[in-house]
């Protein structure tokens, strides 16, 4: 019997996969527990549909990743915090107080964990941080830290 299922089933099927399975298998397990639906000519088209669906959906969101990360790669922004005599700042730069200088400056919104920061940055100067983008795509941004 062919089926189409609605939930993963390690060792059987993906979700939305269309598959031909044994039909005791089908009609007394798969069937009766909401794991999958029987593979009717309509169901198949519906699949179909949404698998183009969600093929365009990654091509515009791979587009988009890459206008971004093109737009912010190389380009510097500019954080003023407070600092002491020696020019390390009192409260380092981390990745939330970067997200809002770009959001600021740039008007570019970068979710807090796509920004590669291991530490918090401590002193003033020129520092580059990595931005991850979905599809592997990264960007170096250059964040400059003065005293203010």
């Amino acid at each position: 019997m062919k089926v189409i299922f609605l939930k993963d089933v390690p060792g059987v099927g993906s979700k939305d996969e269309i598959k031909e399975v044994a039909d005791g298998y089908a009609r007394n397990f798969l069937l009766k527990q909401g794991l999958a639906k029987a593979a009717t000519a309509v169901a198949i088209e519906s699949v179909k549909a949404l698998e183009e669906k969600r093929a365009r959906e990654v091509k515009r969101e791979l587009v988009e990743s890459q206008r971004i990360a093109s737009r912010l790669d190389g380009v510097e922004i500019e954080i003023i915090a407070k600092t002491s005599d020696a020019n390390t700042l009192y409260s380092g730069v981390g990745a939330e107080q970067i997200a809002r200088a770009v959001r600021k400056q740039l008007g570019v919104d970068l979710q807090v964990g796509q920004i590669d920061l291991r530490k918090g940055i401590k002193e003033c100067g020129e520092h580059r941080v990595k931005i991850k983008f979905p599809h592997g795509l990264e960007a170096e941004l250059i964040v400059r830290v003065s005293a203010g």
